[in-house]
């Protein structure tokens, strides 16, 4: 399993310096990749491809790229470009968003979603891979090709697949999927399977499993579930990661967290891999002494 990290966005008029020096950071440590994720701050692809260039080796992954407000044609220009500029080091993670997000924020409608998607990736896989893109879908239309310039053959492609249909067309379509608050039990019972068994139905290589979660080596366990729960609490209210929570029997965000000494840290994140994990990507919440001895026990993991 490829340990990674899950990098705080950094915000004020030198982020993109404050983010070049993160991932620089990571690649120093020895991790196999850095993610960052796309809200309202920065736009995750033009952050990483200004801030990694600079910084080779590692690689650079989205999590994720909302759809619906982006054209997937013009979503796979940006993502070439940037990995052009990557040198070929981009993970090009894309989702859905939320509801509240699509529907109440952008205006766009949020009715079927999974539909969406797999229209949206008719179009977007393709293009990824240097082919022409022609469809005609309830959702979107697209007759296109790109002449931008590659570093690769394709873009990794992963989708942020938590509900049955989407994990199916994330083994079907893309070459994985990337994870947000789903814990061990529901990975092992109900990502895995779907996703593996939809992949290898379709004749499609063994799927990526990017698991991103929460992690603190402390000794106050209470304290750190405690902050996690109030630093990540939205996630427990949006509809998708709540599904996920209750399928683990999880109250909130802190219940799914990696959190504890040393050694059980270790030992929680070695069960990701036994149970299919293929990339872990660690999101630190916490400060100080804290902070400190996470990120000595995540480097030491590397080897």
């Amino acid at each position: 399993m490829r340990i990674g990290l899950y990098l705080n966005e950094p915000s004020g008029p030198d982020a993109i310096v404050k983010l070049e020096e993160r991932i620089a950071g990571a690649a120093a440590d020895g991790f196999a990749s850095a993610w960052v994720s796309n809200i309202f701050g920065l736009d995750a692809l033009t952050a990483l491809a200004a801030a990694g260039a600079r910084v080779p080796g590692i690689e650079l992954g989205t999590a994720v790229v909302p759809t619906y407000p982006r054209h997937p044609a013009v979503l796979a220009q940006q993502a070439l470009t940037a990995d052009l500029a990557l040198g070929g080091r981009l993970a090009l993670g894309v989702g859905l968003s939320h509801r509240v997000v699509i529907e109440d924020m952008y205006g766009y409608s949020y009715d079927k979603p999974a539909r969406h998607m797999r229209e949206y990736l008719a179009v977007l896989a393709p293009l990824l891979r240097g082919e022409r893109a022609d469809v005609d879908g309830e959702t979107l239309r697209a007759h296109v090709e790109l002449g931008t310039p590659r570093a690769r053959e394709g873009v990794p492609l992963l989708i942020a697949a938590l509900a049955p249909r989407m994990l199916r067309l994330a083994g079907e379509t893309a070459d994985g999927t990337i994870l947000w608050m789903t814990g061990p039990k529901t990975i092992a019972d109900h990502v895995v399977p779907a996703i593996t068994g939809a992949a290898a139905e379709a004749g499609r290589p063994a799927p990526r499993v990017v698991c991103a979660l929460p992690v603190a080596v402390t000794g106050d366990r209470d304290a750190a579930r405690e902050r996690a729960s109030k630093v990540f609490s939205i996630y427990g209210q949006l509809p998708s990661y709540r599904a996920m929570l209750d399928r683990e029997g999880a109250a909130g965000p802190g219940d799914v967290a990696i959190i504890g000494e040393e050694d059980e840290v270790a030992a929680q994140i070695a069960d990701l891999a036994a149970l299919g994990v293929t990339d872990f990507a660690a999101a630190t919440f916490v400060t100080g002494e804290d902070a400190a001895r996470t990120r000595r026990l995540l480097t030491s993991l590397l080897t």
